[in-house]
């Protein structure tokens, strides 16, 4: 099963993060293999959070030109999308208790992701829909001279919800067949 997660989790990573670029920082981890993809078998929130510290602890002692960004996949824990919002709290309380504030950012993604505001049907919520729920690493620094590089950063949330809104049906099946149909259920 952790293969398949993995692939599955790749697949969207290449064809929907980078292949829409959503991410424009995303293309050169990705081909340079810097991120780590870690299936995480916790069905509940203290291994979790376990996982989470783990994965934390790794990137302080792997140098960053071999691990810039880990992707923690939650296949087994979370489904519901309002009790992982609630784990993102803990999620934060980790990285206050252990000093992780300013070093690390957390990138949320999940199959029923849903912004404030907006309906379940929304196409801008398919920029952070993912296969499972994910918890992404991001090491601050790093971001912070990516967008630095990045002419109008600010734009990117807009370009994206323009880039999802313009997909058509055929184009959202191919890219999410099992986002609708969980939607469906």
């Amino acid at each position: 099963m952790e293969q398949e997660v993995t692939q599955a989790v790749e697949q969207w990573l290449t064809d929907v993060v980078v292949g829409l670029n959503l991410c424009p920082f995303a293309r050169k981890p990705l081909r340079a293999g810097q991120i780590r993809y870690r299936v995480s078998t916790a069905n509940e929130d203290k291994t979790l959070l376990e996982d989470l510290l783990a994965e934390f602890q790794l990137l302080d002692t792997t140098p960053e030109n071999e691990l810039l960004t880990t992707l923690l996949i939650i296949p087994k824990h979370l489904y519901d999308f309002s009790d992982y919002n609630q784990f993102l709290d803990q999620a934060e309380w980790i990285m206050e208790r252990n000093s992780y504030i300013g070093t690390y950012q957390l990138a949320s993604f999940h199959p029923h992701y849903q912004f404030a505001g907006t309906t379940p049907e929304d196409a801008e919520n398919l920029t952070n829909r993912a296969p499972y729920p994910i918890l992404h690493l991001l090491r601050e620094e790093n971001l912070a001279n990516m967008i630095g590089l990045y002419p109008d950063p600010e734009t990117i949330p807009e370009n994206n919800i323009r880039r999802v809104e313009s997909l058509s049906q055929e184009e959202k099946l191919q890219l999410f067949p099992y986002l609708f149909q969980q939607l469906k259920k």
